[in-house]
């Protein structure tokens, strides 16, 4: 791997770190949950079985992100909602897609 790709992937790493760590405390935050940012699993659902979380913590989400991250997000959108994975594959593509 070349000094260019090495440093690149370097950069992705630590911005998917730091967009995870904003993101956690969003959802702690907007959402109250009683919860340290390490217990939150970034693979696990949101809703469900998950974090238990229902369509109202999903509107609480949604306006969180959209501060957060100056983001818009529209309804077709919150479809990718599902994880803080997921959540953070779509703050990362946006935040790309607007530099």
């Amino acid at each position: 791997m070349n000094t260019n790709m090495m440093e690149a992937a370097l950069a992705t790493a630590h911005e998917r770190r730091a967009v995870t760590e904003r993101l956690k405390d969003v959802l702690i935050e907007k959402l109250r949950l009683p919860l340290e940012a390490d217990e939150i699993a970034e693979d696990s659902p949101l809703f469900g079985l998950g974090l238990g979380l229902d369509s109202v913590d999903a509107l609480e989400i949604v306006v969180g992100v959209e501060q957060e991250f100056g983001l818009s997000i529209t309804d077709e959108d919150m479809a990718v909602f599902r994880s803080v994975n997921t959540i953070i594959d779509f703050v990362i593509d946006r935040d790309y897609r607007r530099a």
